[in-house]
């Protein structure tokens, strides 16, 4: 292609590409800030966003609010078809895992949440909100809600040593799972927390859970997309 007919942004784009496969930049450095890009391509801001703003988005690059742009690392993976812990997963990683609790307390049940506990809406559930960090950068938020009928001691839990999962898993043995899965646009909340443009779509993963066919918790876990990826096999049955 006629050089002088590429998008200024595409050129961009294969600058960083270049700089990034050539080793100037590794697997979680910091790369320059815009108005350094702007001096060194002499293009314009405008420019320079659109170009990080993709390579975000196709997972080369990692933004963070406040903090810079980063050259990504293999996006790590969540189990799509198991209920597993986050914690786990991030350890068995090599990487470190934080939790930190937003809110949790009881709360009057939205109508889904009440759907799926079998009660009226404005019943007294719990509810806690956590965002999950791997290695400080911030990778999911789960909100979650419980049944208190079989979770009882749920808002005495700190779960900044021990994850909800290991609690309810101790309590009330997983024995069925849903998983629902969409592509959403965060809201400010979320997008404060996981420190992400408003145009980064994430990965939103709704979960309900049953122990002895008694429904136990409810919970929405938001991953941005630029960091995070599901996956999950199948084998069919012989």
């Amino acid at each position: 292609m006629n050089q002088d007919i590429v998008p200024h942004y595409q050129r961009v784009k294969r600058m960083i590409a270049d700089r990034i496969s050539a080793g100037t930049w590794n697997a979680g450095d910091r790369i320059s800030s815009e108005a350094e890009l702007v001096k060194a391509f002499g293009v314009s801001r405008m420019t320079i966003n659109r170009a990080l703003r993709e390579l975000t988005l196709e997972g080369v690059l990692t933004r963070v609010q406040g903090v810079g742009t980063f050259v990504a690392n293999v996006k790590p993976q969540a189990a799509l078809f198991e209920v597993r812990n986050i914690a786990e997963e991030i350890a068995e990683r090599g990487h470190e895992h934080r939790a930190e609790v937003i809110s949790l307390k009881a709360e009057a049940a939205p109508d889904d949440v009440a759907a799926t506990f079998g009660v009226r809406p404005g019943t007294r559930v719990f509810h806690s909100l956590l965002l999950h960090r791997e290695n400080e950068l911030p990778v999911q938020i789960e909100d979650r809600y419980v049944d208190p009928r079989h979770a009882a001691a749920y808002l005495d839990q700190d779960f900044t040593r021990q994850t909800p999962y290991v609690y309810l898993t101790a309590i009330a043995p997983i024995s069925e799972a849903e998983h629902i899965i969409e592509a959403v646009l965060p809201n400010a909340t979320e997008r404060k927390l996981l420190k992400i443009d408003a145009q980064e779509p994430c990965l939103q993963l709704t979960r309900r859970t049953w122990s002895a066919g008694k429904p136990v918790s409810h919970v929405r876990l938001v991953y941005p997309g630029s960091r995070y990826r599901l996956s999950g096999r199948i084998a069919p049955k012989s």
